[in-house]
């Protein structure tokens, strides 16, 4: 199983470009309890800690979309970098002035979130140029949603470890510092220097135009409200039985799963198409969540946590094969950044929608909530079949003044029907 991961990390540039995303991600993924640490240590209220969490989140989910633009018009380096930096003294600005005055808390906040540059997008537009085959790059895929759970499981960790050590102060500094240098790795780096993304025609819309990747961004919509939901759920359930250390266990249970899911699928090869293989998945993922309404003691909760993981992982790098096919030539960048705001807004719709979900029916129906959101998201992808049959496979349209004046070719695979 380790191979085929062991043979891309054994390609130039793949460890040092996988190792730079996640570190320049560090900020984003943390983001959320950093906030909170901080607004509690300078006597703020929880609430006004969820206002910023909030405004930082739907500023980065305007953000994505607009930078991955932006690199699929200008290249990596001219806006990965400057946006990295920018976020990093805009966290900076807010860890200095505080919550003393609120108007410019907010400003800052929201200025880090809107410049948080899309690495996640610009990695996957980087594989296909990194790696020779077709194969290779949708095991890459897999084993990247594998290292976002990881990210998101030891960036928590350093951010305690950073207010233990020093206070939540530095913690922010530190990691959007860390934030700036793994930006800076990855934009250095021969591939991002060299990429270019293809001719592009000129259109307001951009990747939004194509009707594959909208079908796909409906679906993830429930995956992510699916996901956020069950967040809140399981919150509900620790409080009955055993407080914060249940939902810890229940959160690493859901992560391994992931893990363990997301390993398996990519280390084997699949045959047919990925958008048949998508529903298969995604019905496997909303199945999986049934369980949860058994609610039964805590150890067996958990063990039901890493089984409602298990096709998430896969489901994410399945995904990432279909937006790479319906994306429209010299949009890459910006189909990867409307998934990843896609899938976060869904989870943010899915924490609003739980919490008076389980205040009026109480924690069997917040379990029943990601169940149903999977259930969705699978009648979306049946219902529009016909038009995720159809990829767009990157065709070159008619040059314009917004088109790369290289006139490079986007590295990219056409066969599509092989991951």
């Amino acid at each position: 199983m380790a191979t085929g991961y062991l043979e891309i990390l054994r390609a130039r540039h793949a460890l040092r470009l996988l190792t730079g995303t996640l570190v320049g991600r560090l900020p984003n993924a943390t983001a959320a309890i950093a906030l909170v640490l901080f607004v509690r240590a300078e006597g703020g209220t929880y609430s006004l800690a969820g206002a910023l969490a909030a405004v930082y989140g739907v500023a980065n989910a305007v953000g994505q979309p607009v930078l991955g633009r932006l690199v699929d018009l200008h290249g990596q380096p001219r806006v990965q970098l400057p946006a990295a930096v920018l976020a990093a003294l805009s966290m900076a600005v807010f860890a200095f002035s505080g919550t003393g005055r609120l108007p410019l808390a907010y400003v800052a906040v929201a200025a880090s979130g809107l410049f948080t540059p899309p690495l996640e997008g610009g990695l996957r537009a980087l594989w296909p140029s990194v790696l020779g085959r077709e194969e290779q790059v949708h095991t890459a895929y897999a084993m990247d949603a594998i290292a976002q759970e990881v990210m998101f499981t030891v960036g928590p960790l350093l951010v305690t470890l950073c207010v233990s050590l020093w206070d939540a102060r530095a913690a922010l500094l530190v990691l959007n510092a860390l934030g700036v240098l793994g930006a800076l790795s990855v934009v250095v780096s021969p591939p991002s220097r060299a990429w270019r993304s293809a001719p592009r025609e000129a259109h307001w819309l951009g990747a939004l135009r194509s009707p594959g990747l909208l079908v796909l961004l409906g679906a993830f919509l429930f995956v992510g409200i699916a996901l956020g939901s069950i967040t809140v759920a399981s919150v509900s359930y620790a409080d009955g039985h055993g407080g914060d250390a249940v939902y810890g266990w229940m959160m690493a249970g859901l992560g391994l799963g992931a893990l363990a899911g997301g390993t398996v699928y990519g280390a084997r090869r699949w045959a047919g198409s990925p958008e048949r293989r998508l529903r298969v998945l995604v019905a496997l993922l909303a199945v999986c969540y049934l369980p949860l309404l058994l609610t039964p003691g805590a150890v067996a909760m958990v063990l039901l946590a890493v089984v409602s993981g298990v096709f998430l992982a896969p489901c994410i790098a399945c995904a990432f094969i279909i937006v790479d096919r319906h994306a429209p030539g010299g949009t890459v960048t910006e189909a990867f950044s409307w998934l990843v705001t896609t899938f976060t807004v869904g989870a943010s719709v899915g924490t609003g929608v739980a919490g008076p979900v389980v205040q009026a029916g109480g924690t069997v129906w917040g379990f029943a909530v990601p169940g149903a959101a999977g259930a969705v998201s699978l009648l979306v992808l049946l219902a529009a079949g016909r038009v995720l049959a159809a990829p767009v496979r990157g065709g070159v349209v008619a040059c314009s003044p917004e088109n790369d004046p290289n006139r490079a070719v986007e590295p990219r695979f056409s066969s599509g029907d092989r991951a």
